[in-house]
């Protein structure tokens, strides 16, 4: 008797698909809280065994961990959560990831088919979850039956990956990730998308660019697989500034290059003195120009993988909807072997060593803790930045980072996103991670101190310690009368709830005695904490009260 194909096909279950085509398509780690509405999905990928699973604490985390994994490895970066409640934690760092163009892929389950979308409030039902999820994603997906399983997580993470970059959402009800289905023979691959680059567009740039005499090029994150062209164009003499999510694209080493210093007085005299600006894959965010008043140079033009960038937050001479690499490469082969004038590369790198000594001296004692990262920073480490008052003054922009990649910081402004950041990063480069928090930010999401010491990373988190929310009260000192309403909230003792894991940890109450503890706390491979006492160390001599606003 002749067998059927039903008969003889191998047979998986949707669940166990979706692990394959994500280790197919090279994802190393993903991350998660596990539940009964992901389970089929989970259970698989720990049989399975190609994907390690990093077990959040909460959704928030798992999507934070997602995202900083997916900006240091420029791949996907996986998180699963349970549908409703559970996906709805997830949506505040889904807007992170949406803000830094981050490509991550957010797997939520959804109730079981029969009762989907009838809104009878069944246990985990969000009754408008797909909306949700699509106003904080990219895009957003749902599977319904397991022929679309192909081809639905193929066009997510397409659209993920594919220029500009984003986070996407999938929703798949319970029983349709249990469901069985044939195995397909073939696992398809990803082809994710650039946008074509108008090469007349292109000549046009060249021709401004040649006639100007002391141009600027603002790189942002758009800009990262454009490291060489831009390397060049700066050797050229064309001066170089970035935005945070920019930062390393040219290394910030460079003779010509201010990094991401902004917003002061000395940008403003060369943008005033500069006859043309490239603006390379940045939305010249606001706070990072004065709100949007800081003065561009006299012409102004914009390279952007989105089309609706166009004037959205400057004005512009020409728009080239493209690719910043493409654009760069036309660029170099029109200029031949044209540079510009030495004296402007002399200006450029005179107003950097003004910032620079107008920082240092901003920072008091601290500027002996920067140097003694900047000492130990391995090259292929990340350096991951919650949002504290130490990082807005010096951790976005004066501790140089070594690559591209290496920057990761809550680029949407959100406070407790850093831990769990620096963990996913830790996963996804071979240096590990030197994270920054403060202790509001580290309260905030407590629970991930477990991840860290479970998953054991190498992980060196600087905690940043002023008992309370330290630029809430600098803000209520300069706005409100010194009124501190709110922001003297107690923080936990982080030594003993470092002891109650097994984390290590130590307090430093002597600057002094900072780089010997970085020391020890790297000595051995894996997770620790230096805690800086700033109330026995003091407060910085200028205080920070928010973003700089123009005078």
């Amino acid at each position: 008797m002749t067998q059927t194909a039903a008969t003889t096909e191998t047979q998986t279950t949707v669940g166990a698909l979706i692990a394959q085509l994500l280790a197919h398509w090279g994802v190393s780690h993903v991350f998660g809280v596990i539940s009964i509405h992901n389970m089929p999905i989970l259970d698989p990928l720990g049989e399975q065994g190609a994907i390690r699973y990093i077990s959040a604490r909460g959704e928030a985390g798992a999507l934070n961990m997602a995202d900083a994994h997916a900006r240091v490895t420029g791949n996907l970066g996986v998180a699963f959560t349970s549908t409703g409640t559970a996906a709805g934690n997830a949506a505040g760092a889904m807007v992170e990831a949406l803000t830094a163009g981050s490509p991550v892929m957010h797997i939520t389950g959804q109730v079981e088919l029969e009762h989907l979308d009838l809104n009878r409030a069944y246990i985990h039902e969000a009754p408008a979850q797909m909306q949700m999820l699509g106003a904080v994603s990219k895009a957003a997906f749902r599977i319904t039956s397991p022929d679309q399983v192909i081809e639905t997580m193929r066009a997510a993470a397409e659209a993920a990956l594919s220029a500009p970059t984003g986070p996407v959402s999938i929703e798949i009800p319970v029983d349709v990730q249990a469901a069985a289905m044939p195995m397909p023979a073939v696992l398809p691959e990803l082809s994710p998308r650039r946008p074509a680059t108008d090469a007349a567009k292109v000549a046009a740039l060249a021709g401004m660019l040649a006639a100007a005499k002391k141009p600027v090029i603002l790189l942002g994150g758009g800009a990262r697989g454009a490291e060489a062209e831009a390397t060049a164009l700066a050797d050229k003499g064309i001066a170089i500034v970035t935005s945070t999510n920019g930062r390393g694209v040219v290394a910030e080493t460079h003779a010509i290059s201010l990094g991401a210093f902004n917003c002061t007085k000395e940008v403003q005299a060369l943008y005033d003195e500069a006859d043309l600006m490239i603006v390379a894959g940045s939305r010249l965010r606001g706070n990072e120009t004065w709100i949007y008043k800081l003065r561009l140079p006299a012409k102004v033009a914009v390279i952007d993988a989105d089309e609706t960038s166009d004037g959205r937050s400057y004005a512009n001479d020409l728009f080239i909807h493209g690719d910043v690499k493409a654009t760069f490469a036309g660029l170099l082969e029109a200029l031949d072997d044209k540079t510009y004038d030495a004296a402007w590369g002399e200006t450029i790198r005179a107003a950097r060593d003004v910032m620079h000594a107008a920082m240092r001296k901003s920072l008091g004692a601290y500027d002996r803790l920067v140097d003694e990262i900047q000492a130990r920073l391995p090259a292929d480490a990340a350096w991951v930045r919650d949002v504290t008052i130490s990082n807005s003054m010096w951790g976005n922009r004066f501790l140089q980072v070594g690559n591209t990649r290496a920057g990761v910081h809550a680029v949407g402004g959100g406070i407790g996103q850093g831990l769990p950041m620096a963990i996913g990063a830790a996963f996804g480069t071979p240096g590990g991670a030197y994270a920054l928090s403060g202790d509001g930010g580290l309260t905030l999401c407590l629970g991930e101190l477990a991840t860290l010491a479970e998953e054991d990373p190498d992980v060196t988190l600087v905690l940043m310690n002023d008992k309370g929310y330290g630029v809430i009260r600098n803000i209520q000192d300069v706005e409100y009368g010194g009124r501190r309403h709110y922001s003297n909230i107690r923080v936990p003792d982080f030594a003993m709830v470092a002891a109650s894991i097994g984390l290590r940890h130590e307090k430093v109450s002597d600057i002094a005695e900072v780089g010997a503890a970085l020391d020890r706390a790297r000595a051995t491979p894996g997770a620790a904490i230096v805690e800086i006492d700033m109330l026995a160390i003091g407060a910085y001599p200028q205080a920070f009260a928010g973003p700089p606003r123009k005078d």
